[in-house]
């Protein structure tokens, strides 16, 4: 992969993410630099990750040659000014939130057009995420390039429509959110039922990965699969969990879309 300079605009989990999954790629951190108005981020991302450079300045981390965006909505519009006449006329900004469209990114940044906007998700961390990217149609092909080129080491990064990044963002980028203290429960009752911790562990996420790939490459209908397990113990709870699930998430994909 060719090495070229990145900026982060923001510190927090999501940054800490991608750099500790292009560690774990093998991709150097020298060329990065991420700013941030808390003191403390800086300090725990230079602990973590030394080779990089830590900035309060945002101005300094936007003129890198790809900018990652990396901040909560409420802070785009004042940062986003701040910003917008240190990005170089030849760089790029990748904005790594929902709600934002390019559309509404280049008239914050006074017309600036050079755009991608990725969802990424936590499983980046270990090189297994799934971060869907959209590209503003005044990137060449040489540019999207470059921001693949980021993100590939993290996962599978497919291209997708920009209308539908804020699907991605509730189903992959928060799903795990959804199912993580299920499994760790399992763990904790497994142990409960005589089993070491690890031997626990080892079961549930074999588990999982079967249970994935039986979903992918069985080849049956979603019936046919949920009922290869004929004994069902939490039946009677799964129309409540699945309206629960059609509620919360129904309200907050509309409000991201909003």
């Amino acid at each position: 992969m060719t090495e070229q300079s990145v900026g982060f605009v923001g510190g927090g989990r999501v940054v800490r993410i991608v750099l500790a999954g292009w560690r774990r790629a093998g991709r150097p951190l020298s060329n990065v630099v991420v700013s941030d108005s808390d003191a403390g981020v800086l300090n725990r991302l230079r602990a973590e990750f030394p080779s990089l450079t830590v900035t309060a300045d945002n101005r300094q981390a936007a003129k890198q040659g790809i900018v990652l965006f990396a901040l909560h909505p409420p802070a785009f519009p004042a940062v986003l000014a701040e910003i917008s006449e240190s990005l170089p006329a030849d760089g790029l900004l990748v904005s790594l939130a929902p709600r934002w469209t390019m559309r509404a990114l280049a008239g914050a940044l006074g017309g600036f057009n050079r755009l991608a906007r990725v969802i990424p998700n936590a499983p980046s961390i270990v090189n297994r995420g799934y971060n869907p990217v959209s590209f503003s149609q005044h990137l060449l092909p040489q540019d999207r390039a470059r921001v693949v080129s980021l993100f590939a080491p993290l996962g599978s990064c497919p291209e997708v429509a920009e209308d539908t990044l804020e699907a991605y963002a509730i189903v992959a980028a928060m799903g795990p959110t959804y199912l993580w203290y299920q499994l760790y429960h399992l763990i904790d009752l497994g142990c409960e039922f005589g089993l070491t911790r690890e031997a626990a562990a080892q079961a549930v996420i074999a588990m999982l990965e079967g249970a994935a790939g039986t979903m992918a490459e069985a080849g049956m209908t979603p019936e046919g699969v949920m009922d290869l397990i004929p004994v069902k113990p939490l039946a009677p709870i799964e129309q409540t969990v699945k309206e629960a699930y059609s509620h919360t998430l129904g309200a907050l994909h509309q409000k991201l879309k909003s």
